[in-house]
């Protein structure tokens, strides 16, 4: 892998290049193919390669609690997040894997998926659901994960954030998808975005890699990676002359 912007560098520390800044920082992490598409058959995995996975993989390991949409979780088949030998370090102090925090507006997912049944007692799976949500179906929930109900008939992200920060969870790694992406935006809790492009073109119905209501983040392009024809993105939201003053 090399770096192409700022700087140029060989071989860089991937760890190095994606440290974030310490307290809140709440970081999408997405990849899409050339022409925009956020997934290939259905699944973001076809447009992966093997260096957005080790940086995925980095990405989680410096990450306080991975934040999924519920057709994610379906569709994806996420699980616990697992501990690896390589996030020892940078998870000194903390917890051996991050937990996942799966936002669900009616809790439609599967209750005795290993995401459910199979995570460790420091990692438990965190619904976050509405008031809405069936009363059966959050306490069905409650017996294996922890439940933050945020939001009347929708999901308050403000507030969610808010929840899972109060849990001592600062840092927020988003992984989708494209509606929850959009979401985040538009409630202005996007700190960056870490993009992946993919060297194809696809075309095809898949969705950008936000899909929702539209709005306006100003990002700062910081770093680029290459590696075999892929691009690997780092933007950080920028602050205004009047927030910054």
């Amino acid at each position: 892998m090399r770096r192409i912007h700022p700087d140029i560098e060989d071989d860089p520390d991937l760890v190095a290049a994606y440290a974030q800044p310490p307290g809140e920082w709440l970081r999408i992490n997405m990849v899409a193919s050339a022409d925009g598409g956020a997934w290939l058959k259905g699944l973001s995995g076809g447009l992966s390669s093997e260096g957005d996975r080790r940086i995925f993989g980095i990405l989680r390991g410096l990450s306080d609690v991975i934040l999924v949409g519920a057709a994610t979780v379906r569709t994806e088949g996420y699980g616990p997040a697992r501990p690896r030998q390589s996030w020892r370090a940078l998870r000194v102090g903390r917890p051996a894997a991050p937990p996942v925090a799966v936002v669900t507006r009616r809790l439609d997912l599967d209750l005795g998926s290993p995401l459910f049944t199979e995570t460790e007692p420091y990692a438990r799976t965190i619904v976050i659901t509405t008031e809405s949500a069936p009363a059966d179906r959050r306490a069905e929930a409650a017996k294996n994960a922890d439940v933050i109900v945020a939001g009347e008939h929708r999901v308050d992200l403000t507030l969610a954030a808010r929840e899972l920060r109060d849990r001592g969870l600062a840092t927020i790694l988003c992984e989708g998808g494209p509606r929850l992406n959009a979401q985040l935006a538009a409630a202005g809790l996007v700190d960056e975005l870490c993009l992946t492009v993919s060297p194809l073109l696809i075309a095809g119905d898949a969705a950008r890699i936000l899909n929702g209501t539209a709005s306006q983040t100003r990002l700062a392009l910081t770093q680029v990676l290459q590696e075999e024809g892929f691009l690997f993105c780092r933007y950080v939201r920028e602050v205004s002359d009047e927030l910054a003053g």
